[in-house]
């Protein structure tokens, strides 16, 4: 059935909010999206009666034990995994990029190897690779994009060779909405033998996902991108290759044996769990994927495909207005700029109508050198977003132009 974005609408508290006196309309789910009631009250359960998980006899914790064992099962489901083991809970998709990055790449790259990402990459698919490949004298190599966002398949004919022994690319741009074809870069990969890793970030809520048709072997994201809280994030990888990696922390409940001189390390996922996790947060985000899972993905992303095409057709009206990224295949992320008119000005300027939206480089700072920008305003779309909102950005957006710029 098709997604009704009016009828959710009252599954979430944020719709009632008021800003500046009108009602907020949130164009800002790429960054965070908003979190509905079977969250909100997942979570508040789980934290009104709380212990410790693992390591407990008492009926708290095993029942705490149950929820946050129950959430990564619900993960294997929602992205096709193996089998939940395969699940490893971090903090978000930042941590799980730097958890490869060291405990696999410390491991295995060297002088003469290289890793390949795309021009594309948020900072945190970026910043790793260049840590990891600057101490173990790794080359890092960069898939280019063309100027509508688009990433320049034909360049892979050079850059991967039997020296590439990683590719990390995102699924799709956060600061440009492109979607990534990952399925075709993976089989190119996969033919000179490297490795794959996935950000999934803005891939994630915006249809289905499975890891097993994509052929990756490391797919990361966050909880609070998928309408889930802050703090919980998933970094999911093959059983073989998790169980060929060393731990990247030590502490509790990632150990099997400990002596004064020397310790023995649990099975994955555990072996990369050091410490208390968010248990509140990865019983919630639990309960997100549930939630999503009942909307459905594929009209997830069939009404994501439809906001998408009413936003651009719409924001052509505002006179000098430039969307930034072009690519056909898209998710529902704008980007664009209003004639020299600062993003920050346009962004202060539309929150004073109750309007949301992000402005800056979103932690894409090579993409904002490619195109030639120090920042842009971006719009962004969750199953919640409505029509009128996208017409309010549209009016708000023309009203600044006219009191900033002193055009008609």
């Amino acid at each position: 059935m098709p997604l009704d974005s009016r009828a959710l609408r009252a599954q979430f508290p944020w719709c009632e909010r008021l800003v500046n006196g009108r009602p907020l309309a949130y164009l800002d789910s790429a960054s965070t999206a908003q979190k509905p009631r079977a969250v909100l009250e997942a979570m508040t359960r789980a934290a009104q009666a709380t212990a410790n998980i693992h390591r407990g006899v008492h009926t708290l914790s095993v029942e705490a034990t149950r929820a946050f064992e129950a959430a990564r099962a619900s993960v294997a489901r929602l992205i096709g995994a193996a089998h939940p083991r395969e699940v490893v809970f971090v903090r978000g998709t930042t941590e799980g990029i730097n958890l490869v990055a060291q405990a696999w790449g410390r491991a295995h790259l060297g002088p003469g190897d290289e890793v390949l990402v795309s021009e594309l990459e948020h900072h945190s698919n970026l910043v790793p690779w260049q840590l990891v490949c600057r101490e173990r004298g790794a080359t890092l190599r960069v898939l280019p994009i063309d100027d509508t966002g688009a990433v320049v398949l034909s360049a892979l004919d050079e850059l991967l060779t039997e020296r590439t022994k990683l590719v990390a690319v995102s699924q799709a741009s956060n600061s440009l909405g492109t979607r990534v074809p990952v399925e075709a870069i993976t089989r190119r990969a996969k033919a000179v033998g490297a490795m794959v890793l996935v950000d999934g970030a803005q891939g994630v809520a915006h249809g289905p996902v499975d890891v097993q048709a994509l052929g990756c072997d490391f797919y990361v994201f966050s909880g609070h991108k998928l309408y889930g809280p802050t703090g919980a994030g998933v970094l999911w990888g093959r059983y073989s290759v998790l169980e060929a990696m060393p731990p990247w922390q030590g502490g509790g409940d990632m150990v099997a044996e400990v002596h004064l001189d020397s310790a023995t390390f649990r099975e994955p996922p555990h072996r990369f769990e050091a410490g208390t996790p968010d248990i509140v947060g990865v019983i919630g985000l639990g309960a997100a994927i549930e939630w999503f899972r009942a909307l459905g993905p594929e009209a997830v992303a069939a009404r994501d495909a439809e906001l998408t095409r009413y936003a651009l057709r719409a924001l052509a009206r505002v006179p000098e207005l430039e969307v930034v990224g072009t690519a056909a295949d898209r998710i529902g992320v704008v980007s664009f700029a209003v004639g020299d008119i600062h993003p920050h000005d346009l962004g202060t300027a539309v929150d004073l109508d109750g309007i949301a939206i992000r402005t800056g480089h979103h932690c894409t700072q090579p993409v904002m050198d490619h195109f030639g920008l120090v920042a842009t305003a971006r719009a962004s779309f969750g199953v919640y977003t409505v029509e009128e909102e996208i017409d309010r950005l549209v009016d708000s957006l023309t009203r600044a132009r006219q009191l900033l710029t002193g055009a008609r």
